[in-house]
């Protein structure tokens, strides 16, 4: 009775257990493991889409699809770390040997005049040597722990040693000043000096594993999730300003949320940047998407912000051909258009995930693939949280645009005082300044597209939609032109040339190579001043023809008449002018201007061009080789939130157009440049041509102050 128990329970437990097994285990057909691991190969991480149609297609559940996936997403980063420990133990095995065989060679050393032994080798050098070689070693591996401990630990391979580029001598040409006179300038800033360059910062050439892959992969799936959230949730993340209503992250909560175990908060250098903001834009959702996944047309698109770009390597490709699931890493370069004002660069993941039907979000996460010291002295070393963009398409063509940007800066020197405000408040580089630029923008490229004649447009001297464009398009190589010319990403620095009390001038030169631009040695000077004075009231001086001769120490005070007008936008100062000077000994120049306005800022920017160049344009054919030196001014709120209405705040972000955020102040930067007419020998600048770049900028600033009654100030 006592055995027939044990036995009917023992039983029992045995067809539990075998009932457990058969639920637990399920072993995959091989058709089902051929077409999981054809899909892994493609992209290791599907979406909820693409797995729910995997179970429709191999009579799976969606459960059982993403356990596979993630025990063979485990299963290869085993695979590839065991490998990856192997080669690391094989390489410094190979170094060792390396090692041994250098010294006994250096023992053996034959010198090769007399066949003696070598007489160049001493202890000294021999210390010194390994000295550099430990240091190289010791680079290395900080390197790799870094990035190890940044992101969750697990190992990724070498990169190679990155070798900076030296800067090659300049041939130096001479040409006569293009549409200005004065004594000639010579190179160099300050007598005695040299004109010295910082190397541009190089692009490694990356091996990327699959095990680096898939940690990418990991990174930007976890920063996709972050982004969505804080791009749909208000309290407690977000909390509205009682200043000017603008969105503040509410740190305490984020860091509540998204813990993170290496915050660089601990440096007291770093400072935390975070906006948010939202508008509609005239472009549609997909063309917004290319536009922001191709780096060219990054640039393009953002020339007064992103001054470089460049997709580095493509990680993983888009599902079924489309933007959808596409991760890249990329770099870039970010600019405030102050000379006064150093670039911040960085090296991010950009990953696109297409929400639903007509809804994408991408975004942007700091992954840095070089030492932290090797970003140039002049730049700010940036770290970017998960930033980025969700995109709604809205009927007729127009899409709602949600903006994020979250970043912890490392300012490797004192932010200079006039752009303290403007940059701690976050709109020197936040989300407001990037949405505006789009809005804008996209106004200018729907301009672009449409065929019709303005009814603004005056005189009738641009013949066709063709001549229209052309002129559009020769202008936008001036904008960009400008830009370039103020953060200039070939490595040459500014260097003051004068320090007035009231405003310190700057200069730089740079040999010009762009067909687009005059054979020479062109130099660059540049000030930016404060003025008492709301922006929106300088821009519409600055842009107005009748208002010109008050400041243009160049026209002498010759009055100027806009042969020609070309809307860009909504705002009636977005538009492209054609200008003619009076009693003037060159009639044969005009001066080709843009004027532009948005949210966070405006320029006025004007090159001259001669006749028969602008005939050129007007006709509609190629303005590629046509040369441009453009000058001009960039106007900007100063920040300072003193004298901020709630009320003046809502109404300029609501009408997408800068009403000066409430701000009574504004940042004016003046920027000229000049052809260098002749070249001396020892390429110096001459005090009579540091006395002209500050009497043009000197006079220039001075006029403008005089007729806004701010002389004083």
């Amino acid at each position: 009775m006592e055995y027939g128990v044990t036995s009917s329970s023992s039983g029992g437990v045995d067809a539990s257990e075998t009932h457990r097994k058969k639920k637990r285990f399920h072993r995959h057909t091989a058709h089902q493991i051929q077409r999981l691991e054809a899909v892994f190969k493609e992209c290791p991480h599907p979406d909820d889409k693409s797995r729910l149609q995997l179970s429709k297609d191999l009579s799976l559940a969606p459960r059982q699809i993403k356990f596979w996936f993630q025990n063979r997403r485990t299963q290869l980063k085993s695979q590839l770390e065991r490998a990856d420990n192997c080669a690391l133990r094989a390489e410094n095995d190979r170094i060792r040997r390396e090692n041994i065989a250098i010294r006994e060679a250096i023992k053996n050393v034959i010198c090769p005049s007399c066949g003696g032994p070598s007489v160049t080798e001493d202890s000294y050098f021999d210390e010194q040597k390994m000295r550099m070689e430990n240091m190289q070693l010791k680079e290395e591996l900080d390197k790799i722990s870094s990035i190890t401990a940044k992101y969750i630990g697990r190992p990724i391979s070498q990169l190679p040693p990155v070798q900076p580029i030296h800067p090659s001598s300049l041939n130096l040409m001479s040409m006569s000043s293009f549409g200005l006179t004065g004594p000639s300038l010579d190179l160099h800033l300050l007598p005695g000096s040299s004109m010295s360059t910082l190397p541009s910062l190089p692009f490694p050439t990356l091996n990327i594993s699959d095990m680096d892959k898939s940690l990418m992969a990991d990174i930007a799936g976890n920063s996709m999730e972050e982004l969505i959230r804080l791009l749909q949730t208000n309290e407690p993340l977000w909390t509205k300003s009682t200043t000017d209503g603008r969105d503040v992250l509410d740190l305490d909560s984020y860091n509540q949320i998204f813990p993170r175990a290496n915050s660089s908060l601990k440096n007291p250098n770093v400072c935390i940047e975070a906006s948010r903001d939202s508008g509609v834009v005239i472009m549609n959702g997909l063309a917004l998407v290319n536009m922001f996944m191709d780096a060219n047309k990054w640039v393009e698109f953002f020339p007064t912000v992103v001054s470089k770009a460049r997709t580095i390597e493509r990680i993983s490709c888009g599902v079924m051909g489309g933007r959808s699931s596409t991760l890249q890493l990329m770099y870039e370069e970010l600019q405030a258009l102050s000379p006064l004002v150093p670039m911040r660069q960085s090296f991010f993941l950009r990953f696109c995930q297409q929400i639903e039907q007509g809804s994408w979000a991408i975004v942007d996460v700091s992954y840095d693939i070089i030492q932290e010291n090797q970003y140039p002295s002049s730049s700010c070393k940036v770290h970017r949280l998960p930033s980025g963009c969700l995109i709604q398409d809205m009927p007729n063509g127009y899409s709602k645009v949600t903006w994020v940007e979250h970043v912890e800066v490392e300012e490797k020197g004192l932010i200079h005082k006039l752009y303290r405000d403007l940059i701690h408040s976050g709109m020197a580089f936040g989300a407001e300044r990037w949405l505006g630029s789009l809005q804008r923008l996209c106004e200018r490229y729907a301009c672009l597209m449409v065929s019709g004649k303005s009814s603004r447009e005056l005189g009738r001297v641009i013949p066709s939609p063709e001549g229209k464009k052309s002129m559009m398009k020769l202008a936008q190589r001036m904008v960009s032109n400008f830009c370039a010319s103020i953060n200039p990403s070939n490595g040459h620095q500014w260097n003051a040339i004068s320090g007035l009390d009231e405003f310190e001038i700057r200069a730089t030169l740079q040999k010009s190579i762009d067909p687009g631009q005059p054979n020479g040695v062109i130099i660059s000077a540049a000030s930016t001043i404060w003025l008492p004075v709301p922006s929106q009231h300088i821009f519409n001086f600055l842009r107005d023809e009748m208002t010109r001769p008050q400041w243009d120490v160049l026209s002498n005070q010759n009055p100027v008449q806009e042969v020609a007008h070309i809307a860009n936008g909504s705002h009636s100062g977005n538009c492209i002018s054609v200008l003619r000077a009076y009693n003037t000994s060159q009639n044969n120049m005009l001066i080709l201007q843009e004027s532009c306005i948005d949210s966070s800022g405006s320029l006025v920017i004007y090159s001259p061009v001669d006749l028969p160049s602008i005939n050129i344009a007007m006709s509609g054919e190629d303005t590629t080789y046509i040369p441009l030196l453009p000058s001009g001014f960039t106007i900007s709120p100063d920040g300072r939130q003193g004298q901020r209405s709630n009320e003046a705040s809502y109404s300029s972000t609501n009408n997408g157009t800068m009403g000066d955020n409430g701000s009574e102040g504004s940042l004016v930067t003046v920027v000229f440049q000049i052809l260098v007419s002749s070249l001396s020998s020892s390429a110096k600048m001459s005090p009579e041509s540091v006395s002209t770049v500050n009497n043009l900028i000197g006079n220039t600033i001075h006029q403008i102050k005089v007729a806004l009654n701010c002389s004083t100030s």
